[in-house]
């Protein structure tokens, strides 16, 4: 049972949230200069995010039943109550958010509350509505790190925002591969993603390559404000314009062996980048 509950916060997802958020924590503060306030960053945010992921379980138990992949789940197998996975995603999202509130500042209590109503009030019900769902959820996505920051700090600022639109952008590609992957899954839910727009998948293919090249210049842009060096720099160009070739074989061969592999490009290439900033961080 306990095991069906952990699995209803969707443990990567929060995993990958928690390491964004301490590199805006760690950036932000120009070092990790308490790790007591770290850990309530880490503690509220873990909850925060893994309460919209239960209540996110909870708002699309009948789709995810209609879905492969999605259909052993513990809500549509029937290991958990939704009435009880609905009370627990409350519980724990107002805890994460009394302790972003109360061991922290109001800005990471609000970032927080923010992230929580943009997936599980506006992201989760627009993907019925509309494929603007994709880039409506990148926002929540994106919004880790700038918690990370504002623990820090107590405030937001350029190099902040420059975190956030980079995860902003990344989410992209890497959300439009797994779209294509199951596209024929999410056509059966009644999702509205984008490659069931369309028969020939142009749109997707146009904008997998928009944000492809976009991601190049914007991940340069620490480097210029001072926020990493050369380093940096060397490693964000190099492993964007692979990440672009990537997408361009996937768009020339639509096959889903290249759809695979361009999703896996986008999960190598965060870490790296994340690290190499982290590395030649300059303060």
């Amino acid at each position: 049972m306990m095991r069906d509950y952990f699995e209803l916060t969707k443990p990567r997802i929060v995993l990958l949230v928690l390491i964004t958020a301490t590199i805006g924590y760690y950036l932000g503060g120009q070092g990790i200069h308490s790790y007591v306030r770290l850990f309530y960053l880490l503690l509220g945010t873990s909850l925060v995010c893994g309460g919209s992921a239960v209540l996110n379980h909870y708002l699309e138990r009948d789709t995810d039943n209609l879905m492969n992949r999605t259909r052993k789940r513990p809500l549509p197998a029937g290991r958990i109550e939704p009435r009880r996975a609905l009370q627990f995603g409350i519980l724990i999202s107002l805890l994460g958010i009394f302790v972003l509130y109360t061991k922290l500042n109001i800005l990471t209590a609000f970032l927080g509350l923010l992230t929580n109503f943009m997936y599980v009030l506006v992201y989760t019900p627009m993907k019925k509505v509309s494929w603007w769902n994709t880039t409506i959820g990148a926002f929540p996505g994106a919004m880790p790190p700038l918690g990370g920051w504002a623990a820090a700090t107590g405030h937001l600022n350029f190099d902040a925002g420059i975190l956030f639109l980079i995860l902003f952008i990344w989410q992209h590609p890497h959300f439009y591969a797994i779209a294509w992957m199951f596209r024929e899954d999410y056509r059966n839910a009644g999702f509205k993603m984008l490659p069931g727009r369309e028969h020939d998948g142009w749109d997707l293919f146009h904008q997998i390559q928009c944000y492809s090249i976009l991601l190049i210049p914007v991940s340069l842009i620490p480097a210029v404000t001072g926020l990493s060096g050369f380093i940096y720099l060397l490693g964000a160009f190099v492993t964007g314009l692979w990440m672009l070739c990537v997408s361009l074989q996937f768009i020339r061969s639509e096959s889903l062996l290249d759809a695979r592999r361009l999703l896996k490009a986008t999960v190598i290439y965060l870490p790296i980048l994340l690290t190499l900033i982290i590395v030649d961080a300059r303060f």
